[in-house]
């Protein structure tokens, strides 16, 4: 019989300022425990305060049914401490609101919202296989929303610096805030945008959902277990032209870093496509043990029961300069941001907003254009050309009613899509 037991502190603060008006800032510091027991095959959960015998007892109560679950037995220890520069808690909150009001007079807009966030997440975890690892991670960050209208027309940008780390990972919050008042007053004298399949070039941001949204929730194991993912079967397979190579690493200190998954297994960077070919999944310990694969990916939000999750998850820089991409481009259009979008795991289809566009016109960006969406299949990944400069962007990604920090990375990539109104 398995079992593990997890031990979760977690501190928030946050404050909102909302047109120029400062909400009450919000202290919430919690405290708990989750206990799995893996008996006949099944699994028994709880999650409550209790002392460690009785936590186990309830969980092992709960698995009351048999089943064809079963886990690899991997043993880790060590414990790790995040060291930063400026500890969010030593800043008076005066300073975080000086701070956000300087970030708000920056930005010309009707409506201006910014948040601001710091969590500290302590991890304690045990298992019967002799596992004990524990962690302390910091994470720091801003959202910055604007809309602005002109007549009948309103448009809304937002821009997330979110980062693993102290205070010090805001520095460079201005240049967002800048970024944010030029976009949105150029929207609104934006025009619509160009229909029908033509070549694309994303930008980081873009490429970088795509990459999360349309491969990375299919190479998730348990979606390969479940027959619901477009790469079971597809092991050792070209999936991708050459130039592509994709990586999950959650020991970069971006937003989705951990240095030990919610399984104790120590955090390692994930292969999953080698020059175009599929080499991996990600897993958590019950799936790598069906696929035959390395566990390491399993993610909780808080003490909710522990999933496959992406980290940090990313297309690693190629060969091509933009300009060089605009050029091999030729006519089309690049587009920026995102504002969300839909995906089918199971057929690798897509349709994503975003946030704004340029047409292209013999390799030079012209006009902006706005409301503007693309769509396709993951097969596009046969035939682009990969920038050279990665950047990553922070969310929060939900599965199954959880919420974990992830970021999303890629150079500029040319491809070609279907490109409409949003």
């Amino acid at each position: 019989m398995f079992y593990d037991i997890r031990r979760i502190a977690s501190e928030n603060f946050s404050i909102n300022i909302e047109n120029g008006k400062i909400e009450k800032p919000k202290i919430i510091r919690s405290y708990s425990k989750a206990f799995r027991v893996l008996k006949n095959g099944f699994w028994g959960y709880f999650a409550g305060n209790v002392n460690d015998d009785e936590g186990l007892k309830l969980a092992e109560k709960n698995a009351f049914f048999s089943g064809d679950s079963e886990i690899l037995e991997v043993k880790n220890d060590g414990n790790y401490e995040m060291k930063v520069k400026i500890d969010p808690r030593d800043v008076p909150t005066e300073e975080k609101i000086a701070f956000l009001k300087d970030l708000n007079s920056i930005i010309s807009a009707d409506s201006v919202r910014i948040s601001y966030f710091e969590n500290i997440k302590t991890l304690e975890y045990e298992d019967s296989c002799g596992t004990s690892v524990s962690y302390k991670v910091f994470r720091c960050g801003i959202v910055l929303f604007a809309v602005k209208k002109e007549f009948s027309i309103i448009q809304s940008y937002s821009r997330k610096l979110m980062k693993a780390g102290g205070f010090e990972v805001l520095k460079n919050a201005e240049n967002l805030a800048r970024e944010v008042n030029e976009v949105i007053s150029k929207l609104l004298k934006a025009k619509t945008p160009p229909g029908g399949e033509m070549n694309v070039v994303c930008d980081p941001s873009l490429a970088g959902l795509f990459v999360h949204e349309a491969f990375g929730h299919a190479a998730e194991g348990d979606h390969v277990l479940q027959g619901s993912s477009i790469l079971k079967d597809k092991i050792g397979k070209r999936i991708a032209c050459e130039e592509v190579n994709i990586v999950d690493d959650p020991t970069i200190q971006e937003f989705g870093f951990y240095p030990f998954d919610d399984e104790g297994v120590k955090a390692k960077r994930t292969v999953l496509v080698d020059k175009g070919i599929l080499k991996s999944f990600l897993n958590s310990r019950e799936t790598a043990k069906k696929l035959k694969e390395e566990p390491g990916n399993a993610r909780a939000d808080g003490t909710a029961f522990p999933i496959v999750r992406m980290s940090n998850t990313f297309i690693e820089p190629g060969n091509w300069k933009i300009d060089e991409l605009l050029e091999e481009c030729k006519n089309g259009v690049y587009l920026a941001g995102s504002r969300g979008g839909e995906t089918d795991p199971t057929t690798g289809n897509f349709q994503f907003a975003a946030q704004y566009g340029y047409i292209i016109k013999n390799g030079e960006i012209f006009e902006m254009i706005r409301d503007v969406s693309i769509s396709g299949n993951i097969e596009i990944l046969m035939n682009v050309k990969v920038g050279k400069e990665l950047n990553f962007d922070p969310g929060f990604c939900g599965k199954a009613g959880q919420f974990v920090p992830v970021s999303d990375g890629a150079p500029h990539i040319l491809c070609r899509a279907i490109v409409g109104g949003s």
